[in-house]
Protein backbone atom coordinates (compact mmCIF):
# COMPACT_ATOMS: atom_id res chain seq x y z
CA UNK A 1 0.00 0.00 0.00
CA UNK A 2 1.17 3.54 -1.17
CA UNK A 3 2.42 5.58 2.03
CA UNK A 4 0.05 8.87 2.66
CA UNK A 5 1.40 12.17 0.91
CA UNK A 6 2.86 14.76 3.46
CA UNK A 7 2.53 17.96 3.38
CA UNK A 8 6.12 18.56 4.48
CA UNK A 9 8.64 20.73 2.04
CA UNK A 10 10.18 18.86 -0.92
CA UNK A 11 13.00 21.67 -0.47
CA UNK A 12 13.05 21.51 3.66
CA UNK A 13 16.47 20.87 4.98
CA UNK A 14 16.48 19.90 8.95
CA UNK A 15 19.95 21.21 10.06
CA UNK A 16 21.35 20.54 13.96
CA UNK A 17 23.23 23.50 14.91
CA UNK A 18 25.37 23.74 17.97
CA UNK A 19 24.35 26.34 21.03
CA UNK A 20 26.30 25.68 24.29
CA UNK A 21 24.45 27.67 27.53
CA UNK A 22 26.44 29.64 29.12
CA UNK A 23 27.17 27.89 32.47
CA UNK A 24 26.04 30.89 34.43
CA UNK A 25 23.39 32.12 32.33
CA UNK A 26 20.34 32.85 35.11
CA UNK A 27 22.03 34.86 37.15
CA UNK A 28 18.61 35.28 39.74
CA UNK A 29 16.29 32.66 41.10
CA UNK A 30 13.52 34.19 39.28
CA UNK A 31 15.55 34.66 36.06
CA UNK A 32 12.13 35.75 33.85
CA UNK A 33 12.65 39.25 34.96
CA UNK A 34 11.86 38.63 38.89
CA UNK A 35 8.69 36.85 37.94
CA UNK A 36 8.22 33.66 40.21
CA UNK A 37 4.95 32.55 37.94
CA UNK A 38 7.26 33.20 34.11
CA UNK A 39 9.78 31.78 35.94
CA UNK A 40 8.50 28.43 37.02
CA UNK A 41 6.31 27.98 33.71
CA UNK A 42 9.52 27.85 32.03
CA UNK A 43 11.62 25.89 34.67
CA UNK A 44 8.61 23.39 34.21
CA UNK A 45 8.87 23.11 30.72
CA UNK A 46 12.57 22.73 31.17
CA UNK A 47 12.15 20.22 33.91
CA UNK A 48 10.97 17.46 31.53
CA UNK A 49 12.91 18.39 28.32
CA UNK A 50 15.97 15.88 28.76
CA UNK A 51 13.62 12.70 29.89
CA UNK A 52 10.39 13.44 26.98
CA UNK A 53 13.28 14.54 24.32
CA UNK A 54 15.02 11.05 25.09
CA UNK A 55 11.39 9.63 24.86
CA UNK A 56 10.74 11.34 21.11
CA UNK A 57 14.15 9.98 19.84
CA UNK A 58 13.86 6.42 20.99
CA UNK A 59 9.98 6.57 19.50
CA UNK A 60 10.91 7.84 16.13
CA UNK A 61 14.86 5.92 15.27
CA UNK A 62 13.20 2.85 16.05
CA UNK A 63 11.15 2.77 12.36
CA UNK A 64 13.58 4.32 10.31
CA UNK A 65 13.88 1.24 8.70
CA UNK A 66 10.72 1.39 7.85
CA UNK A 67 10.41 4.62 5.83
CA UNK A 68 11.79 6.18 2.26
CA UNK A 69 15.32 7.57 2.07
CA UNK A 70 14.69 11.18 2.21
CA UNK A 71 12.48 10.75 5.83
CA UNK A 72 15.20 8.47 7.26
CA UNK A 73 17.52 11.77 7.06
CA UNK A 74 15.34 13.72 8.44
CA UNK A 75 15.22 11.42 11.24
CA UNK A 76 18.58 11.33 11.87
CA UNK A 77 18.42 15.58 11.80
CA UNK A 78 15.91 15.06 14.33
CA UNK A 79 17.55 12.73 16.46
CA UNK A 80 20.73 15.13 16.65
CA UNK A 81 18.62 18.09 17.38
CA UNK A 82 16.56 16.47 19.86
CA UNK A 83 20.23 15.13 21.62
CA UNK A 84 21.48 18.92 21.62
CA UNK A 85 18.28 20.08 23.19
CA UNK A 86 18.40 17.29 26.01
CA UNK A 87 22.18 18.31 26.35
CA UNK A 88 21.83 21.83 26.66
CA UNK A 89 18.73 21.42 29.24
CA UNK A 90 20.17 19.48 31.43
CA UNK A 91 22.84 22.55 31.80
CA UNK A 92 19.98 24.91 32.13
CA UNK A 93 17.91 22.38 34.53
CA UNK A 94 21.45 22.25 36.54
CA UNK A 95 21.10 25.73 36.90
CA UNK A 96 17.80 25.88 38.02
CA UNK A 97 19.08 23.39 40.87
CA UNK A 98 21.91 25.88 41.61
CA UNK A 99 19.22 28.60 42.10
CA UNK A 100 18.24 26.53 45.05
CA UNK A 101 15.21 24.72 43.83
CA UNK A 102 14.91 20.88 44.41
CA UNK A 103 13.66 19.17 41.17
CA UNK A 104 13.83 15.10 42.74
CA UNK A 105 10.04 14.88 42.96
CA UNK A 106 9.15 16.22 39.61
CA UNK A 107 11.93 14.16 37.83
CA UNK A 108 10.85 11.18 39.35
CA UNK A 109 7.30 11.37 38.48
CA UNK A 110 8.48 12.27 34.76
CA UNK A 111 10.38 9.19 34.81
CA UNK A 112 7.56 7.40 35.72
CA UNK A 113 5.16 8.43 33.45
CA UNK A 114 7.75 7.84 30.46
CA UNK A 115 7.85 4.49 32.00
CA UNK A 116 4.15 3.87 31.54
CA UNK A 117 4.48 5.40 27.77
CA UNK A 118 7.36 2.90 27.32
CA UNK A 119 5.22 0.36 28.45
CA UNK A 120 2.63 1.01 25.09
CA UNK A 121 2.94 -0.17 21.64
CA UNK A 122 5.19 1.26 19.52
CA UNK A 123 2.82 2.78 17.50
CA UNK A 124 1.47 4.13 20.50
CA UNK A 125 4.97 5.51 21.65
CA UNK A 126 4.88 6.81 18.09
CA UNK A 127 1.57 9.07 18.63
CA UNK A 128 2.14 10.33 21.86
CA UNK A 129 5.37 11.97 20.09
CA UNK A 130 3.08 13.16 17.28
CA UNK A 131 0.88 14.85 19.97
CA UNK A 132 3.34 16.42 22.10
CA UNK A 133 5.62 17.49 19.06
CA UNK A 134 2.17 19.66 18.05
CA UNK A 135 2.51 21.31 21.11
CA UNK A 136 5.69 22.12 20.83
CA UNK A 137 5.83 23.27 17.50
CA UNK A 138 2.82 25.80 18.06
CA UNK A 139 4.47 26.89 21.58
CA UNK A 140 7.96 27.48 19.84
CA UNK A 141 5.83 29.64 16.90
CA UNK A 142 3.87 31.38 19.70
CA UNK A 143 7.53 32.25 21.38
CA UNK A 144 9.23 33.59 18.06
CA UNK A 145 6.42 35.65 17.36
CA UNK A 146 6.13 37.45 20.57
CA UNK A 147 6.98 40.65 20.34
CA UNK A 148 8.66 41.11 23.51
CA UNK A 149 9.68 37.21 24.17
CA UNK A 150 11.08 36.55 27.67
CA UNK A 151 11.15 40.25 29.38
CA UNK A 152 13.93 40.42 31.98
CA UNK A 153 15.62 37.43 31.16
CA UNK A 154 19.30 36.93 30.40
CA UNK A 155 20.25 37.47 27.03
CA UNK A 156 21.72 33.96 26.84
CA UNK A 157 18.44 32.07 28.27
CA UNK A 158 16.28 34.06 25.56
CA UNK A 159 19.04 32.52 22.91
CA UNK A 160 18.51 29.18 24.37
CA UNK A 161 14.99 29.56 24.22
CA UNK A 162 14.86 30.72 20.84
CA UNK A 163 17.11 28.30 19.66
CA UNK A 164 15.35 25.49 20.48
CA UNK A 165 12.09 26.72 19.28
CA UNK A 166 13.49 27.00 15.32
CA UNK A 167 14.56 23.87 15.29
CA UNK A 168 11.07 22.67 17.02
CA UNK A 169 9.48 24.17 13.87
CA UNK A 170 12.10 22.99 11.28
CA UNK A 171 11.32 19.63 12.85
CA UNK A 172 7.74 19.39 13.82
CA UNK A 173 6.62 16.99 10.95
CA UNK A 174 8.83 14.05 11.54
CA UNK A 175 7.36 12.18 13.98
CA UNK A 176 4.32 12.94 11.97
CA UNK A 177 5.51 11.78 8.52
CA UNK A 178 7.43 8.51 10.36
CA UNK A 179 3.41 8.23 11.84
CA UNK A 180 1.80 8.32 8.49
CA UNK A 181 4.38 5.75 7.19
CA UNK A 182 4.14 3.37 9.34
CA UNK A 183 0.75 3.27 9.42
CA UNK A 184 0.38 3.02 5.81
CA UNK A 185 -1.85 -0.30 6.18
CA UNK A 186 -4.64 1.45 8.18
CA UNK A 187 -7.70 3.20 6.65
CA UNK A 188 -7.35 7.03 6.78
CA UNK A 189 -10.26 6.97 9.39
CA UNK A 190 -8.38 4.95 11.40
CA UNK A 191 -5.36 6.79 11.48
CA UNK A 192 -7.02 10.06 12.21
CA UNK A 193 -8.83 8.72 14.54
CA UNK A 194 -5.78 7.49 16.61
CA UNK A 195 -3.98 10.14 16.36
CA UNK A 196 -6.71 12.00 17.61
CA UNK A 197 -7.32 10.21 20.98
CA UNK A 198 -4.25 9.86 21.83
CA UNK A 199 -4.41 14.04 21.52
CA UNK A 200 -6.96 13.92 23.89
CA UNK A 201 -5.14 11.46 26.09
CA UNK A 202 -1.76 13.86 26.12
CA UNK A 203 -3.39 17.27 25.91
CA UNK A 204 -4.74 16.47 29.47
CA UNK A 205 -1.27 14.89 30.54
CA UNK A 206 0.57 17.64 29.31
CA UNK A 207 -1.06 20.35 31.58
CA UNK A 208 -1.60 18.88 34.80
CA UNK A 209 2.21 17.02 34.77
CA UNK A 210 3.24 20.88 33.90
CA UNK A 211 1.24 22.37 36.43
CA UNK A 212 2.17 19.59 38.93
CA UNK A 213 5.83 21.02 38.46
CA UNK A 214 4.60 24.39 39.17
CA UNK A 215 2.96 23.89 41.82
CA UNK A 216 6.11 22.29 43.42
CA UNK A 217 8.41 25.41 41.91
CA UNK A 218 5.82 27.24 43.79
CA UNK A 219 5.56 25.13 47.27
CA UNK A 220 9.20 25.76 47.26
CA UNK A 221 9.07 29.41 46.77
CA UNK A 222 6.66 29.93 49.52
CA UNK A 223 3.73 31.42 46.99
CA UNK A 224 1.61 27.88 46.29
CA UNK A 225 -1.65 29.90 46.66
CA UNK A 226 -4.64 30.74 44.86
CA UNK A 227 -3.16 34.57 44.25
CA UNK A 228 -0.58 33.01 42.67
CA UNK A 229 -2.88 30.42 40.33
CA UNK A 230 -4.73 33.46 39.48
CA UNK A 231 -1.41 35.09 38.27
CA UNK A 232 -1.00 31.57 36.18
CA UNK A 233 -4.38 31.77 34.72
CA UNK A 234 -3.33 35.75 33.48
CA UNK A 235 0.00 34.94 32.17
CA UNK A 236 -1.34 32.29 30.16
CA UNK A 237 -4.64 33.28 28.62
CA UNK A 238 -4.22 37.26 28.76
CA UNK A 239 -0.64 38.34 29.29
CA UNK A 240 1.70 37.35 27.08
CA UNK A 241 -1.23 34.58 26.72
CA UNK A 242 0.59 31.83 25.72
CA UNK A 243 -2.45 29.21 25.55
CA UNK A 244 -4.56 31.61 24.29
CA UNK A 245 -2.50 32.10 20.89
CA UNK A 246 -1.93 28.72 20.63
CA UNK A 247 -5.57 27.18 21.30
CA UNK A 248 -6.51 27.75 17.13
CA UNK A 249 -3.52 26.17 16.02
CA UNK A 250 -3.85 23.50 18.61
CA UNK A 251 -7.21 22.77 17.41
CA UNK A 252 -5.82 21.86 13.87
CA UNK A 253 -4.64 19.04 14.89
CA UNK A 254 -7.79 17.41 14.63
CA UNK A 255 -8.99 18.36 11.04
CA UNK A 256 -9.12 15.26 9.11
CA UNK A 257 -6.25 15.66 6.29
CA UNK A 258 -3.84 17.91 8.75
CA UNK A 259 -0.46 18.11 8.34
CA UNK A 260 2.07 20.64 10.56
CA UNK A 261 3.23 21.87 7.35
CA UNK A 262 -0.14 23.45 6.49
CA UNK A 263 1.33 26.96 8.59
CA UNK A 264 4.57 27.12 6.72
CA UNK A 265 7.01 28.87 9.15
CA UNK A 266 10.07 28.43 7.51
CA UNK A 267 10.48 31.55 6.75
CA UNK A 268 10.36 32.09 10.81
CA UNK A 269 12.87 29.77 11.19
CA UNK A 270 15.77 31.35 8.27
CA UNK A 271 14.67 34.11 10.35
CA UNK A 272 15.78 33.66 13.48
CA UNK A 273 18.78 31.39 12.51
CA UNK A 274 20.37 35.07 10.42
CA UNK A 275 19.01 36.62 13.81
CA UNK A 276 21.24 34.13 16.21
CA UNK A 277 23.77 33.18 13.70
CA UNK A 278 23.53 29.58 14.65
CA UNK A 279 23.28 28.74 10.18
CA UNK A 280 26.27 27.19 10.56
CA UNK A 281 25.65 23.25 10.98
CA UNK A 282 26.64 21.59 14.40
CA UNK A 283 29.88 19.79 14.25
Amino acid sequence: MDIPATGTPADLTITPRDLRLDRHALGARWWHGGDPVATAYFNALSASFPQGETFFIESVRRFRDRVDGRLQEQIKAFVEQEAAHTREHVVFNKLIKSAGYDTTTMDAETRRRLDIARSRHPVAQLAITVALEHFTAIMAHSLLTEKDPLPGAPAEVLRLWQWHAIEEVEHKAVAFDTYLAVTRELSAFKRWAIRCQVMLFISAQFWYSNFQRMADFFRQDGINTPRTWWRVFTYLWFEPGMMRKVFVPYLSFFRPGFHPWDHDDGALVREFEQRLRLAEPAA
